[in-house]
């Protein structure tokens, strides 16, 4: 294994100056020319990206010995630099934030690398065993650390907020194992619990209770070096040749608090940029819209806040969303319907996928509007079921079809129906637009899955995961991957 990371490296050091690696010795970070060095009159700093910001305040100990299983996760970085680059890159618009929030906590700017590891800077991470989020919140953390989950928000999903609960984690279990950072990132990885038996397994065995002499998961046993060659590579990068990304040590998002309840495709479309990139820096936010409160909270590029500074912006003022559902009748058409209910044709046109202008006597349009008494106004909700419901006596409850109540829950009529399930209750053309901004990810196939318990696993029905694999076949093996349409945005 140290031969093959030589034969890489040696490519590498020739095109840099032949430079010297020592692979298996302690590591230490030389600083390089292009590197800021520290002003002694003003004792600040200049000239520096977030990777020298990094390296060059962090106040753990470098001393960390690389093992082969180390070596080998750097060698899979190092065999597609093009690709690590990009990895890193994913961190762009979170990475300043979780450096300024390890500095108030005082703790080693490293940790910044966690979520590398739990899940490529990903907020919409989600993983086989349903741990959530940019640091893989398990649900019983999250609540501890206040990461609450409603039908309108997911906080483990939030970067920022799931930041701020997993750097409080972080600093209690810092302390709680003597400020070692090997055992704290076992500890976030394996849980304290476990660590503490292992640790006093070994202490009454006589052995020493450093992380390499504990007996842990082999998840954790590699936990350990996944991070120890992501640290290497960055903190040497220079030695290895490794293009690091254009990240500004400065802020590049920036909070704004609006009036009332917000649709993210029309801010996105205020702002001027991509759906996916508004729900990924909030993606705290489930649904098409914020929750319908007093004030919402988003996070986006900087470089469009100009827009919220100028008097013409229309998120000023609070604009209440609701909607109606209006059946289509002899005479209407989308220029009438626009007039009617002082909107837009093509706003109509785009909240119900409209292709054409012809509208079909007794189809269902979702219209957006102002509060007013003469409107009938039908939310978007959810339905817990209890004691004595039935699909029949729900729908006549909310004046519902019972096919368009099975359609939008993607249930069958005579599906037994559990207490406490959740069945959404609206208009079905509000459903197809949150179809849309379903996420789909892949699943690997364990051992002992099931469709049932996948379906548990990610809060999703059975039948929308028959329906998005086209199964043939219902059984499952070990191994196979299969697509999972998640309510991430």
């Amino acid at each position: 294994m140290e031969r093959q990371l030589l034969i890489v490296l040696t490519v590498i050091l020739v095109t840099a100056g032949c430079q010297q690696l020592q692979v298996n010795g302690p590591n230490t970070t030389e600083t390089s020319d292009d590197i800021p060095t520290e002003d002694t009159n003003s004792n600040l700093y200049t000239s520096y990206d977030i990777w020298q910001y990094l390296v060059l305040n962090n106040t753990e100990s470098s001393d960390y010995s690389l093992n082969e299983r180390t070596l080998f996760y750097m060698n899979m970085h190092l065999k597609d630099g093009e690709k690590f680059t990009e990895y890193l890159n994913d961190s762009y618009y979170f990475l300043y934030f979780v450096i300024n929030e390890l500095e108030k906590a005082n703790l080693p700017l490293e940790l910044s690398l966690i979520p590398y590891i739990e899940s490529n800077y990903d907020p919409f991470s989600i993983s086989a065993s349903g741990a959530v989020g940019m640091w893989q919140f398990m649900p019983r953390t999250g609540r501890f650390y206040k990461l609450n989950r409603s039908w309108w928000n997911e906080d483990r999903h939030d970067p920022y907020q799931s930041t701020e609960a997993a750097i409080e984690y972080l600093k209690y279990l810092y302390v709680r194992f003597d400020k070692d950072i090997l055992l704290t990132l076992a500890a976030y990885n394996a849980g304290p619990s476990l660590l503490d038996k292992r640790i006093k397994q070994n202490k009454r065995k006589g052995l020493k209770t450093d992380f390499w002499s504990l007996d842990l998961p082999n998840q954790t046993r590699d936990y350990i070096p996944k991070y120890l060659a992501l640290r290497e590579l960055v903190f040497n990068s220079t030695n290895y040749g490794v293009n690091l990304p254009d990240i500004p040590y400065e802020p590049v998002v920036i909070k704004v608090v609006i009036p009332g309840q917000v649709e993210i495709l029309t801010l996105s479309d205020f702002l001027d940029i991509k759906p996916e990139l508004l729900y990924k820096l909030n993606a705290g936010y489930t649904k098409w819209a914020s929750a319908p409160e007093d004030q919402s909270i988003f996070f986006i590029p900087i470089e469009k806040y100009y827009l919220f500074e100028d008097e013409t912006n229309p998120f000023r003022k609070t604009k209440a969303i609701n909607w109606i559902s209006h059946i289509v009748e002899e005479g209407d058409n989308l220029w009438s319907l626009a007039s009617k209910y002082e909107t837009e044709v093509k706003i109509i046109k785009e909240i119900n996928y409209l292709r054409s202008d012809l509208l079909s006597i007794g189809d269902t349009l979702l219209v957006p509007l102002g509060k007013t008494k003469s409107n009938n106004f039908i939310p978007y909700e959810m339905h817990i079921v209890s004691e004595g419901d039935t699909l029949w006596s729900i729908a006549a409850e909310y004046n519902l079809d019972i096919r368009d109540l099975t359609s939008m829950n993607s249930i069958n009529q005579d599906d037994y129906l559990q207490l406490g399930q959740q069945l959404t209750i609206g208009n079905k053309n509000i459903h197809r637009n949150i179809e849309s901004k379903k996420r789909t990810i892949l699943y690997s196939v364990k051992q002992g899955d099931n469709l049932y318990k996948i379906s548990e696993l990610f809060d999703v029905s059975i039948k929308s995961i028959e329906e998005i694999n086209n199964f043939k076949n219902p059984i499952l093996m070990p191994g196979q991957i299969i697509k999972v349409a998640i309510r991430a945005f």
